[in-house]
C-alpha cells in the first residue's frame, strides 16, 4: 500500500506523519520499524497516524476530534509524546484538518489542547502530573536515585551530581531499575543537572526508541520532579522547552515543524 506522509520535528525529536481519517491503515508493528528505520526507511523517533475519533474506542462521542495514534519506533504503541503532539498540531492545521488558535485532540492518555501562539511556537496541554515513589535507575555499573514520574505515561527523573557526568552518560543501551516491579511496561528515563534556578538540562532515553533528541513529556516530567519552581526552561541535546506547572495541568511550549513530504510504499509487514 501507499501512504502519503510528512516528515516533521519538535526539537529534532522527528516523526513521520499521516492522515487515516477512515482507520484504513492500522500499521504493524513491523512497518512501523521500516518507516522509523533510518537507512532502509523514512527515519524517525516514532510514528503519528491521524484517525477520527470516531473510529476510536473510547473516543467515539468525540465528534469531530482527531485521535493522535502515536507508535515509538520499535512498532510499539505510548500513551503520550510531548513533543508529537506539538508536530501532530501542526500537521493538522498545514493539511487544513483543524482551524482556530486552540485544537483538542484525543489521546491514550486522555483530550489534549493545542494552542498556537503568536511566535510561532505551539503551547500543549499536558495533563496532571503525578509524583510517584522512589526508586534506582541503573545504566552499567552505576546507579542513581530517581523520582518516579507519570505524565501520562511513566518517566524516572534521576538528578545528576555534574554536567560532566551528564554528558559522559552512556545511553546506548536502556537503563534498568528497581523494584524491577515498578515499571511493568518500561520506562522513559531522564537524567538531569540544575544549570541555574528555574533552568536544568537533560538527556533522555525512551523507551521502544532509546537516546532522542529531546522528549516532550520527559521534559515536564523533569520539571515537575525537580520541585522547586513552577516554570521552566529546559535545554535538551535538540532545542529548548519551556514548562509551566502553575495551573490544574502542565503545560509545555515549544516549536514544532513539518520539513518534508511524500509518497511511501509499504509491504504487508
Amino acid at each position: 500500500m501507499q501512504i502519503e506522509f510528512a516528515k516533521g520535528h519538535g526539537t529534532r525529536n522527528d516523526f513521520v506523519l499521516f492522515a487515516d481519517p477512515d482507520n484504513l491503515y492500522d500499521l504493524s508493528p513491523a512497518q512501523v520499524a521500516y518507516l522509523c528505520d533510518r537507512r532502509a526507511g523514512i527515519g524517525a523517533d516514532g510514528v503519528l497516524r491521524a484517525v477520527r475519533s470516531e473510529f476510536v474506542p473510547g473516543f467515539e462521542t468525540e465528534g469531530e476530534r482527531w485521535f493522535m495514534d502515536y507508535r515509538n519506533a520499535d512498532g510499539s504503541t505510548a500513551e503520550m509524546c510531548g513533543n508529537g503532539l506539538r508536530v501532530f498540531l501542526r500537521y493538522l492545521a498545514e493539511e487544513g484538518l483543524v482551524s482556530g488558535p486552540e485544537v483538542t485532540v484525543a489521546t491514550r492518555a486522555g483530550l489534549r489542547t493545542g494552542t498556537f501562539l503568536p511566535d510561532g511556537r505551539i503551547a500543549v496541554s499536558m495533563g496532571r502530573v503525578r509524583i510517584g515513589e522512589e526508586v534506582v535507575l541503573r545504566l552499567g555499573t552505576d546507579s542513581w536515585r530517581a523520582r518516579s514520574v507519570d505524565v501520562g505515561n511513566p518517566h524516572a527523573v534521576a538528578v545528576m551530581p555534574t554536567a560532566r557526568v551528564l554528558r559522559d552518560l552512556e545511553l546506548t543501551h536502556a537503563p534498568t531499575w528497581h523494584p524491577a516491579d515498578a515499571f511493568p511496561h518500561g520506562v522513559n528515563a531522564e537524567f538531569v543537572v540544575r544549570e541555574e534556578p528555574g533552568r536544568i538540562r537533560l538527556r533522555v532515553h525512551e523507551r521502544g526508541v532509546g537516546e532522542t533528541q529531546s522528549c516532550g513529556t520527559g521534559v515536564v516530567a523533569a520539571a515537575a520532579a525537580m520541585g522547586d519552581s513552577d516554570h521552566y526552561v529546559v535545554d535538551t541535546p535538540g532545542g529548548t522547552l519551556e514548562v509551566d506547572l502553575t495551573g490544574d495541568e502542565a503545560v509545555l511550549v515549544g516549536p514544532a515543524v513539518v520539513v518534508a513530504r511524500g509518497t511511501c510504499t509499504l509491504g504487508e509487514g
